[in-house]
């Protein structure tokens, strides 16, 4: 597999290059074997042994992974040995993959592997942000206040996570509802009162423009395939229906896997910046990610240009780490990160203006933790309100939604009723 890395030098120089590696394991020891510690790795993923079809099938809840690194913190400031720490936990732990991980984790540290190497080694469990505070705490002899930063770093990520998922989920059930009740009236419900209707007016009865629409769409729906005499018979007897459901479910595969490559990633996201209340939500998550992870990796003694490219990777967008990444050049080049920040079209004035005054005092982290606290605040006020209000939109777009049926229905039967029995 071919990866693309960056990395630090022993003198401490940023650099970057391609590398064809085995698998990201390999990679870690090639580097490692050359005295550069990995920053950013992209590129070819190994598959862990749980891989399936649709990718790995063992997961690690952020709640456990908060109670683990917590304890390790614990353990470690009291006193106790890191490999005796890990066997500890790992007979603790409750879920199977963990043990399993643990497992491996403990084997690596008492070969003599160092701790954040080691936990490199399962990336769907240590993202690269976790990985390198690590690192850093290591090499600064502060491990345990490091990994407390973590723990509450990754309790704020949960937090966030969980607000949104919750805010999303009346919604798209409710959605989902509506919208697999509206094909079945439309395969099942409309077909039999068109008849109705038929045997009342006759086959040349004026209907409202409304009622028509309804009917011929839903005589579209159940008639076979648009698609005319095709080789698979099958095919041929579906409805309309369930055809469209195909293609759109084809559709939305290949849109996905478009999504996922770098370039459609970068597409999606921008559009994404682009609708007005997700814009919100999107930005205010990614400047309290931004500024939580940057002001962690500062005070655990990462580099400014180190820190950057790390915490661009976490964000979650790839449009706002490019600017990341840009800022990082304008810092290399001698410019306050300030500088750049405050001409970003995505951050607010406010960021920049803390941050140079961070600069100033030399307490970076400290103005960036508070900044983070802030957003994190503003994200979960935001996401309160828009859940109150979600609930009713949806309420009125689904009964207006049966109403407009049942009008488009109803009327017309009311009316040619009344003109028979004149």
């Amino acid at each position: 597999m071919q990866f693309t890395y960056k990395a630090t030098t022993k003198d401490g120089h940023t650099i970057s290059g391609t590398a064809e590696a085995a698998d990201r394991q390999a990679l870690l020891g090639l580097l490692h074997k050359q005295g550069i510690m990995p920053v950013l790795i992209e590129g070819g993923k190994s598959k862990s042994k749980s891989a399936g079809f649709f990718g790995s099938k063992k997961k690690i809840k952020l709640a456990d992974l908060v109670v683990f690194t917590r304890q390790l913190s614990t353990m470690i400031s009291a006193g106790v040995p890191l490999a005796r720490s890990l066997s500890a936990l790992q007979g603790d732990a409750s879920n199977p993959y963990m043990r399993e991980v643990l497992a491996g984790i403990t084997k690596d540290v008492e070969g003599g592997i160092a701790l954040g190497d080691a936990f490199a080694k399962y990336p769907t469990v240590f993202s690269d942000v976790y990985v390198n505070m690590v690192r850093a705490g290591e090499e600064g002899g502060i491990l345990d206040d490091i990994l407390k930063r973590l723990a509450t770093q990754v309790e704020q990520d949960a937090s966030i996570r969980k607000k949104i998922k919750s805010a999303m989920m009346y919604p798209v059930v409710i959605l989902g509802v509506t919208v697999i009740a509206f094909f079945g009236i439309m395969l099942f419900i409309v077909p039999k009162l068109g008849g109705i209707l038929t045997s009342l007016g006759g086959p040349n009865a004026k209907l409202p423009i409304y009622t028509q629409v309804l009917l011929n769409f839903s005589d579209f729906c159940a008639k076979p395939t648009i698609l005319g005499h095709l080789p698979i018979p099958i095919i041929n007897k579906l409805p309309n229906l369930i055809l469209m459901l195909i293609l759109a479910g084809i559709g939305t595969f290949f849109l996905m896997h478009y999504i996922k490559t770098d370039k459609g990633k970068y597409k999606f996201h921008a559009l994404l910046l682009r609708i007005p209340v997700v814009k919100t939500v999107i930005l205010k998550v990614a400047i309290a990610r931004f500024s939580r992870t940057f002001a962690s990796l500062m005070g655990a003694g990462v580099s400014v240009l180190d820190a950057l490219q790390v915490t661009g990777a976490a964000l979650g967008n790839k449009v706002i780490e490019a600017e990341l990444v840009a800022a990082a050049e304008a810092v290399k080049n001698g410019k306050p990160l300030s500088e750049p920040i405050s001409n970003s079209p995505h951050f607010p004035p406010i960021v920049a203006q803390m941050l140079m005054v961070g600069e100033e005092t030399g307490q970076i982290d400290t103005v960036l933790t508070k900044i983070a606290d802030f957003y994190e605040e503003e994200v979960a006020v935001l996401i309160d309100g828009l859940a109150a209000i979600i609930e009713p939109i949806m309420i009125i777009f689904l009964g207006g939604g049966v109403g407009l049926i049942a009008a488009s229905v109803m009327g017309p039967i009311a009316n040619l009723s009344k003109n028979i029995g004149q």
